[in-house]
């Protein structure tokens, strides 16, 4: 049960300049958890004291991301199902307060658009068309091509606010909106640009495994085959292996995200947040249970 008096007391005595007495009320605003926060946010309100304001800020920053490092071990150990949960999960470590229901609703509106057209025999082709003129034409999605390595790109909140992101973010709404439509499209981790697949799970063979075509969904869903990839993988001097081809796990996008903020902090010389990713990373790198 969350003592208010014993927390206003210990956030009282933030600013303290004895270092053991610092470490006690901090350890013990931290054993509180997700329960404090609220109080330390208002408290950082009312203090005019700068050590007590960026120490309140550096708790509630450790709290919240404790917080999302249980979260994401949870999502991975549980089997990592739900690609948007991993996603939105990854998108807290920027927006702490995400109100993950609103992105929830605002793919849901965009599947029920595309289901209120969609023909009961179209093909996969006609169904990745109308997909297209949904997504795109409607409701203007793109791919950010002036600041691409904005890490804003990587967020779902900030690219369903801005209608633009990057390969993987726009893919990874896409093929939750597909999967929801109980269309076969997945994510393939090509080197360099994150692509789709069409799959047909009944003509899956030991060359292709059921890959009808590719789709490019930061080229408003353009359509490609094997061949294109064949030619961009030789591009970039790589041996073809299989696994640029096919669908690869929730895991292997949710890893890739992780990898794009880390490159796009780097950049900006964020070092503490590079660090704190590379925590979030290695928590999808251990060996499952």
């Amino acid at each position: 049960m969350v003592n208010n008096l014993e927390i206003t007391s210990l956030i009282r005595l933030l600013d303290d300049p004895d270092k053991e007495i610092f470490e006690h009320v901090h350890d013990k605003l931290l054993s509180y958890g997700t329960d404090v926060v609220g109080h330390l946010e208002t408290a950082f309100g009312d203090a005019f004291d700068a050590i007590q304001q960026e120490r309140i800020a550096n708790l509630v920053h450790e709290i919240q991301f404790r917080e999302l490092k249980n979260e994401l071990n949870l999502w991975y150990h549980g089997g990592a199902f739900d690609l948007l949960q991993g996603a939105l999960i990854v998108n807290k470590y920027q927006y702490p307060d995400l109100d993950e229901q609103k992105v929830v609703n605002y793919i849901e509106n965009i599947k029920r658009d595309i289901w209120l057209q969609m023909m009961h025999e179209a093909s996969p082709a006609e169904q990745v068309k109308l997909i297209n003129h949904v997504f795109y034409n409607i409701y203007g999605f793109s791919g950010n091509t002036s600041n691409h390595q904005d890490p804003q790109n990587s967020f779902l909140s900030q690219v369903i606010d801005s209608h633009r992101g990057n390969q993987i973010s726009l893919a990874i709404i896409y093929s939750v909106i597909a999967q929801r439509l109980d269309i076969p499209i997945y994510g393939v981790n090509l080197p360099q640009h994150f692509i789709l697949a069409y799959v047909d799970e009944s003509m899956q063979s030991d060359t292709d495994n059921g890959v009808l075509f590719y789709i490019n969904t930061f080229s408003k869903g353009f359509i490609f085959g094997r061949r294109d990839v064949d030619h961009f993988l030789k591009q970039l001097k790589l041996k073809p292996e299989r696994h640029f081809y096919e669908p690869c796990s929730n895991v292997d996008i949710i890893k890739r995200v992780l990898r794009n903020l880390i490159s796009a902090y780097e950049k900006l010389n964020s070092l503490e947040k590079v660090t704190e990713l590379y925590e979030l990373l290695r928590i999808l790198s251990e060996e499952r249970a």
